[in-house]
């Protein structure tokens, strides 16, 4: 495969998508909202096959349910479109115009990224979320799904080039992986001539590892979901059972959700048995601190290990401590950087936590679970980032941009 067309497609693509209206790109989403309505049974036929394929190669069922479309789901990818046409255009934005004592006034506007490439395993919805928000925000994309929902992919691809089309766009603004070839990420990430400018790895750890060791252009992702909930000595305990429930037992495979809980020393004799018991209803382990043990009999004794594990299962570690600056330092010190969160009607406490967590969401007095963008209003998110530079917490719109100097005159030169 002629991997360096594809590149010059997309380039070319990326500078018309640029330049494009809202409007345009509003019906080009449109459009793709009609085109998976009106081709849904050839998107879900599709989605069978791939169904078939991969129970007989002996998919465990937690990702044959990652893989599977239905009605709801097809009907919920267009939603998603019509949410994303109504969000506002980023693009063109200017901030910060400031008149400078030369004349001249400065500011910053707001540009797209350019070729965005996003690799992502067994969900076929990617497909439509990434295309979706990297067009409104101006940007060409090059999308590879996971193999086993490689029928199901292509069969959305044609609906997504049916709707750029229809808008007068090039059809190379989104180009889906045309083959399941591992070699196609190698030419996304690497070689002398990426395919693409920013790479967005969506899936387990090691395929993230794997992409941010081998990649040569730069990569927005995180590798752990290690999230904490603190409860304070100064928090309402109802309040604290009810997050600290809801953080870990909503769903478990998620990255937001609760992996450790830390109890202040001061509430630990009152909360941990009445925790014990709720966590006991859903069938949660706890694997506890000396002192969690000490409080409550026939725990597991926690190892160094279970600090730093994103278990994505039933299981929770609970860690006593003496301090809010302590459970600074723990998570800190173990966390992935993600979510965390504190339960406490101190409001000084509440700042200094929010000031020392160094993580891309950091809450206060809410579940960890609302660390994701639709909940936060940015309409959808591509993926959630940990990095420290350019984007931090769920990426939406403005995450696939950046920004460039402008600068206004009337004839000013430099003295």
């Amino acid at each position: 495969m002629q991997y360096h067309d594809l590149a010059d497609q997309a380039r070319q693509a990326s500078r018309v998508v640029a330049q494009a209206s809202m409007d345009c790109k509003n019906r080009a989403l449109e459009q793709i909202g009609v085109a998976l309505d009106s081709r849904r049974d050839e998107v879900l036929a599709a989605n069978q096959n791939d169904l078939k394929i991969a129970a007989d190669s002996g998919l465990e069922a937690a990702l044959l349910d990652r893989l599977e479309l239905n009605t709801a789901r097809v009907d919920s990818m267009i939603e998603g479109v019509t949410q994303i046409i109504s969000l506002p255009d980023p693009i063109g934005e200017i901030s910060h115009l400031t008149k400078r004592p030369s004349g001249i006034e400065v500011g910053l506007m707001r540009q797209p990224l350019g070729i965005i490439g996003v690799i992502y395993e067994s969900r076929p919805n990617v497909t439509v979320d990434a295309a979706i928000l990297c067009l409104k925000a101006g940007n060409a994309c090059v999308l590879r799904g996971g193999s086993e929902a490689f029928h199901s992919n292509q069969a959305i691809a044609r609906c997504i080039t049916q709707g750029i089309l229809g808008a007068g766009l090039p059809s190379a603004v989104v180009q889906v992986a045309p083959t399941a070839d591992r070699e196609f990420v190698g030419a996304m990430i690497g070689g002398k001539r990426p395919l693409c400018d920013v790479i967005i790895p969506r899936g387990g750890k090691s395929l993230i590892a794997r992409i941010s060791e081998d990649a040569r252009v730069p990569v927005i992702k995180h590798l752990d979901g290690n999230c904490h909930v603190y409860v304070d000595a100064d928090a309402d305990l109802e309040k604290a059972l009810l997050i600290l429930e809801n953080a870990k037992t909503h769903r478990y495979g998620v990255c937001n959700a609760a992996e450790s809980f830390l109890i202040h020393e001061s509430v630990a004799a009152s909360l941990l048995p009445r925790l014990a018991d709720l966590l006991l209803v859903h069938d949660v382990e706890i694997r506890g601190c000396v002192e969690t043990c000490r409080h409550l009999s026939g725990l597991t004794t926690a190892t160094e290990d279970d600090w730093v594990t994103e278990y994505l299962a039933p299981v929770v570690a609970i860690k006593v401590v003496s301090s809010l600056d302590d459970a600074i330092q723990h998570i800190n010190h173990y966390g992935s950087h993600h979510t965390d969160a504190i339960v406490s009607e101190n409001y000084s406490a509440v700042r200094k936590f929010m000031r020392g967590v160094d993580s891309s969401s950091v809450i206060a007095n809410a579940s960890t679970r609302f660390a994701d963008g639709f909940e936060y209003g940015l309409g959808a998110e591509i993926g959630i980032s940990t990095d420290r530079i350019h984007v931090r917490g769920p990426v939406g719109l403005e995450g696939l941009t950046n920004q460039k100097w402008i600068v206004f005159g009337d004839g000013q030169v430099r003295t």
